[in-house]
């Protein structure tokens, strides 16, 4: 099993529910987050006026997916939701070991 956090801009969040349902994943937990990275929080539309806005609005949204659909999520999300932009956003992918459903206990990929 694999999670992914991805953090994108917000209008995107559509595209990446329809990306992570259309391979059956439905569970997700979507977070509003503010963040900076090459973009270094700069807005061309706000470039002449001298605005410090160093911090820009995003969202975060984290998953587990199987193993044998991340290539595929991936290359989704990639041809999907770039723009050629700097601020599109990342996908941070790691490993997850196990996962239990609180309510009944149960362990592993059938949870998901």
């Amino acid at each position: 099993m694999v999670k992914l956090e991805i953090i994108t801009r917000s209008e995107k969040l559509v595209d990446v529910k329809k990306i992570l349902a259309k391979h059956d994943y439905i569970g997700l937990t979507v977070t509003a987050v503010m963040g900076c990275g090459h973009q270094k929080g700069r807005i061309k539309e706000f470039e002449g006026l001298n605005l410090e806005i160093n911090l820009l609005p995003k969202v975060q949204v984290m998953t587990v997916v199987l193993d044998e659909d991340v290539e595929e999520i991936l290359t989704e999300l990639h041809e999907t939701i770039s723009t050629g932009n700097v601020g599109d956003g990342k996908v941070f992918i790691s490993d997850v070991r196990d996962v239990m459903r609180i309510r009944t206990g149960e362990r592993g990929e059938k949870t998901l």
